[in-house]
């Protein structure tokens, strides 16, 4: 095997390696994904070891940065998640949900509307390979529910992936486009996500 076919390789497992991570770490999977880390580890180390050119040499730092930091994030949420610091939706798992806030008036949802950015745009060819613009969305759009008062508990990053990979697909299919772009806005009060062929 090439040094080349390994970099896409190694590039590859690192992709599926977060993903698994996110399964685990949403509540998907039972058990962090330990065997796949092990597994792009190895390629890491024999990569490291092996005669690549200066071009290679610069991809495989950039993915060794990328998944360093990965890495370190992953130890830390796994840590927190085992000593019972944290659940599925990031809080202590021995400790009730706090009650939800009380519903703000039309001034403080118009005061909080004029305060942050209206609207939030992203745009894709296929949401599989942009988990980092996915992730994005999905935040920007449980910020603007907290932003009027609506409670983001409604939605799970599970279900928002599989909602946007369907509609991606049907609207490239639809208005025959290579891109979709997804905007989150608050209009009036009110949260909207929609989404065009670009």
């Amino acid at each position: 095997m090439t040094p080349d076919e390994e970099l896409a390789i190694l590039e590859d497992s690192i992709r599926k390696l977060k993903v698994e991570f996110d399964m685990y770490f949403g509540g998907g999977l039972k058990r962090p994904p330990y065997d796949a880390q092990w597994r792009v580890e190895s390629i890491l180390k024999r990569l490291e070891g092996g005669r690549v050119s200066f071009a290679q040499r610069f991809k495989l730092n950039a993915m060794q940065q990328k998944y360093a930091v990965y890495a370190d994030m992953w130890r830390q949420k796994v840590k927190r998640k085992e000593e019972g610091y944290e659940g599925p939706r990031g809080r202590r798992v021995d400790v009730p949900a706090p009650p939800p806030p009380p519903p703000p008036t039309m001034t403080q949802a118009t005061a909080a509307a004029q305060a942050r950015p209206a609207h939030f745009k992203v745009q894709w060819t296929d949401p599989d390979a942009d988990h980092e613009k996915v992730g994005q969305l999905f935040e920007a759009l449980v910020a603007a529910k907290r932003q009027v008062g609506e409670n983001p508990d409604t939605i799970n990053m599970d279900g928002f992936k599989r909602f946007v990979k369907q509609k991606t697909e049907q609207l490239k299919r639809d208005q025959r486009c290579q891109n979709v772009e997804y905007i989150v806005e608050v209009e009036n009060g009110k949260v909207s996500l929609k989404a065009k062929g670009a």
